[in-house]
C-alpha cells in the first residue's frame, strides 16, 4: 500500500460540488471519507452535493451539526452523514452506530479528529481550506490502499 495525495484548486461552490458529484458516482459500500477543514470550509456543502447526488428521490440535506448523525436510504446503499464537532469522548461516537456504519454504508465524517482511533486507516482524507480568492477552495485529498486512486481518476483531469 502507497499513501497518495491529490491537490485541488476549486473556483467556487458549483466547482466544489461538482467535485463531489464526481466522487459520489465512484463510491461503494464501506467507502468512509472523512471531511476537515475550518469553520465554513465547505465541509457541509461537499457532503451536501455527494449525497444529493447519490439519493434515488430529491431530499432535504441538513447538516448534522445538531443530530450529529443523518442517514439516507437508496437502492444500493445507506448513507450516512456524521458531524463530530460537539463530540468529546470515542464513547459518544462508539454509541451513534457510526463504526459499524464503516463497514456497509457510504460514510461521510465532518470533524474526524474526533474519531481518534476509530478512524478508518482506508478512508479517504479531504481537507477544504479557503483560498486568497473570494469562494475559491483548496481541496487536498489523501489515502493509504483502497481504491481511491481508481475513484479520483476524473479529478486528475
Amino acid at each position: 500500500m502507497s499513501d497518495d495525495t491529490l491537490s485541488l484548486l476549486l473556483s467556487g461552490p458549483a466547482d466544489t460540488a461538482g467535485r463531489a458529484r464526481q466522487l459520489a458516482r465512484r463510491l461503494s459500500p464501506g467507502d468512509v471519507i472523512l471531511l476537515s477543514g475550518d469553520v465554513g470550509a465547505g465541509k457541509t456543502h461537499f457532503a451536501r452535493a455527494l449525497i444529493t447526488e447519490l439519493l434515488d428521490h430529491p431530499e432535504d440535506i441538513p447538516s448534522p451539526t445538531f443530530t450529529l448523525v443523518q442517514t439516507y436510504d437508496t437502492a444500493s446503499s445507506a448513507i450516512w452523514h456524521a458531524d463530530l464537532y460537539r463530540l468529546t469522548s470515542t464513547h459518544e461516537i462508539e454509541e451513534l452506530g457510526l463504526i459499524d456504519a464503516f463497514h456497509d454504508a457510504i460514510c461521510l465524517v465532518e470533524w474526524p479528529d474526533r474519531l481518534g482511533p476509530l478512524a478508518p486507516a482506508d478512508a479517504l482524507e479531504i481537507s477544504l481550506s479557503p483560498c486568497t480568492e473570494e469562494d475559491s477552495r483548496r481541496l487536498t485529498a489523501e489515502w493509504s490502499g483502497g481504491d481511491w486512486a481508481e475513484k479520483l481518476a476524473a479529478w486528475r483531469k
